[in-house]
């Protein structure tokens, strides 16, 4: 009986060693990941861009084009940018999946409150 009490600690050290590596080894590919799977900057020749006006630099906006542009006016500061303040390129709500620049602009602004 003592001999089974010692081979089932055993089993239970093995069990909790294993379920520690696989643990470490899925937390260290979920961070390689993350780190390769940076969204793409979004392009400004991409349809969607083209078509909202989006520029990455917001002081070379077509004004007879977006007439609703005003200067002051950057992706940093608006509603849909997803960015922390400082960074300088962050998520969009709009462009899914891809990444602004902080200067940049598109018709799609809305000030953020």
């Amino acid at each position: 009986m003592k001999h089974t009490r010692i081979n089932v600690q055993r089993r239970d050290v093995l069990k909790m060693g294993s379920i520690a590596l696989v643990s470490a080894v899925i937390g260290a590919r979920a961070g390689k990941s993350q780190a390769q799977g940076a969204q793409p900057h979004v392009n400004e020749k991409d349809p969607q861009a083209q078509g909202l006006g989006y520029k990455e630099d917001a002081r070379k906006v077509d004004k007879k084009k977006f007439a609703t542009y005003k200067a002051g006016e950057t992706c940093s500061n608006c509603n849909f940018f997803q960015g922390k303040p400082g960074d300088a390129w962050g998520s969009c709500t709009i462009f899914a999946g891809k990444q602004v620049n902080a200067k940049g602009w598109c018709s799609a602004y809305v000030k953020k409150a």
